[in-house]
């Protein structure tokens, strides 16, 4: 018989107690330096992103060894971030970066290979949530958290 998920309140998350930097990071090690990680994650920092947090998935999907999550102020932010961090990855040698979302800059994706990246704009990074899926896997959404 398997044990059932533990839901997101079984955490102690409610409505009132979660903010971005709620969500866990199992298994959360330092990026390993000269890496592709260790190289958007301090861009990421020096670009003044916000709320950046970084979700191991080796092992656990095979899309990408990390899913690196984070904000920018405006849409003009995102939109500077997402193209200097392409640009980086590609001028130190990692190859090249698809862009998806640039146009409108609410939210960017950049795949980079083992490392996917999504800058959102804070109003659209709380309405998708993308640390609760990673982090508690089936749980259903806490109500009230937009």
């Amino acid at each position: 018989m398997t044990q059932a998920q533990p839901t997101a309140a079984e955490h102690g998350l409610t409505a009132s107690n979660v903010s971005m930097t709620d969500a866990p990071e199992p298994d959360a090690a330092p990026p390993v330096p000269g890496s592709l990680h260790a190289l958007i994650m301090d861009q990421l920092d020096d670009d003044q992103a916000q709320d950046i947090v970084s979700i191991p998935l080796a092992g656990k999907s095979s899309i990408a060894d990390f899913m690196v999550i984070a904000s920018g102020r405006s849409t003009r932010q995102v939109a500077s971030i997402a193209q200097k961090l392409a640009e980086l990855v590609k001028h130190k040698g990692f190859g090249s970066v698809r862009l998806e979302g640039l146009p409108a800059a609410d939210w960017v994706l950049l795949d980079a290979g083992d490392v996917v990246v999504h800058l959102f704009r804070p109003e659209v990074r709380s309405f998708y949530n993308l640390e609760r899926m990673w982090a508690f896997g089936d749980a259903p959404p806490v109500a009230g958290v937009a």
